[in-house]
């Protein structure tokens, strides 16, 4: 959603086997997309692939799966087949820490893809910088991942330089919400929910900053278990509140019965929330109560974009039975930028891989610059994407969750 000699192989490469089953593909066909290189390079992919937020996680897997496929058959790297190896991290810290240490032993693995939650990670980071190895987000929006904790305080540092991602962060993200429901939906009173996780409070947190300073009020602030399903107290103090809007800082799995349950108790107003909330499973989940609800997800819909075109044809090319999501392009450019980082460091050495490729694709990754699926792909100095751009979403038809959200808006934080 890209377009050199065969490739010697280094020593280090070539203590093991040289070949792995792409995981993530369509059932377990030995795939390369055509290519017939003798070095193989493996993307790790790390995304919920099961549990409630596989649909997001599953459309990363087969977003990166298609990424190595198209670079194997138009032969991007002369000599290197990509593979991918992808592991579930069930949307838990301790799983991804634990994928993080398998990617890092297994030195075939150049660059990782993911995670989609952002406390996962932070689980994650350490470990790939420890070991030099390349880590790439589509989904992470906390911008503490890039800019430190204090990153709103003035005092903005990088944690780790093996960290980069393709999609823009919360601190633009809330704020742009806040803009387009105080000034465009003409919403003045907010209820304030967040699961206390980190996405969720921190995204919450930046919409509040923003919402009060032009002039919101907010009437209301609680925080639920991401695992209860039952919301009546909360249901009840929103719809006493006066409130005309609800901001959800959160996931589907959450934000979707909320909704219904806000609905059904008589409280007829709109559920807004984040990318975490932006998936077909929402209005699944929500029913017909979810009609009129918004979600900000990153960038522009990827369907209605030139850059993207290709990508959607081959995506549904290649058969996969999922949807590549909310972050299918940003997922596809992610892998993307990992090839380009191999194949500048290729490149730069003569045709092979040296030693130290890791190392090298991390100082690669800094310089990559390119056209993708989701528009220009470049970094910042702090591994944040440069495109900022961002959609506001309405669930227009709930009768067919595949096509229910359309864009309402596209834009940037102006602040």
């Amino acid at each position: 959603m890209r377009q050199r000699s065969l490739i010697a192989i280094t020593a280090a490469l070539t203590a093991g086997a040289l070949t792995l089953t792409a995981c993530g593909s369509r059932g377990d066909k030995k795939d390369d997309g055509g290519s017939g290189g003798g070095t193989t390079v493996v993307i790790g992919v790390d995304a919920p692939l099961t549990g409630d937020l596989s649909a997001l996680g599953v459309g990363i897997r087969n977003s990166v799966d298609l990424a190595a496929k198209q670079a194997n058959a138009k032969k991007f790297v002369d000599g290197v087949t990509f593979k991918i190896e992808a592991l579930d991290d069930q949307a838990q810290a301790s799983s991804g820490q634990t994928n993080a240490t398998k990617f890092v032993g297994d030195k075939k693995v150049l660059g990782a893809v993911g995670p989609l939650n952002s406390n996962v990670a932070e689980s994650m980071q350490k470990v790939f910088d420890d070991a030099g190895l390349v880590q790439v987000s589509p989904a992470n929006t906390n911008p503490a991942l890039t800019q430190g904790k204090d990153w709103n305080g003035g005092t903005k540092k990088r944690p780790y330089a093996s960290y980069f991602r393709t999609c823009t962060t919360d601190a633009v993200q809330g704020p742009f919400a806040a803009q387009y429901l105080f000034d465009k939906a003409k919403k003045k009173k907010v209820f304030m929910i967040d699961d206390k996780k980190t996405y969720g409070a921190g995204l919450a947190g930046t919409f509040r900053t923003e919402f009060t300073k032009l002039g919101g009020k907010v009437v209301g602030t609680e925080h639920v278990n991401p695992d209860t399903k039952d919301f009546s107290a909360v249901v009840t103090k929103v719809k006493n509140s006066g409130a005309d809007v609800v901001y959800y800082g959160g996931e589907y799995p959450v934000s979707g019965p909320l909704s219904k349950q806000i609905k059904q108790a008589g409280a007829k107003i709109p559920l807004v929330g984040g990318d975490g909330m932006y998936s077909a499973d929402y209005i699944k989940l929500s029913g017909k109560e979810g009609k009129g609800d918004y979600s900000t997800s990153v960038g522009q819909p990827v369907e209605s974009l030139p850059s993207a075109k290709e990508f959607v044809a081959n995506y549904k090319k290649a058969g996969y039975k999922e949807a590549f999501e909310a972050y299918g392009g940003y997922s596809y450019d992610s892998a993307w930028s990992i090839i380009e980082a191999v194949k500048k460091v290729v490149d730069d050495n003569d045709g092979k891989l040296p030693d130290d490729a890791r190392a090298q694709v991390i100082k690669a990754m800094s310089k990559v610059s390119f056209d993708g699926v989701t528009g220009k792909v470049s970094f910042d100095q702090y591994g944040d994407a440069t495109n900022k751009t961002l959609t506001v979403y309405e669930v227009k038809n709930t009768a067919d969750p595949a096509t229910g959200w359309k864009a309402v808006e596209s834009g940037t934080f102006a602040g």
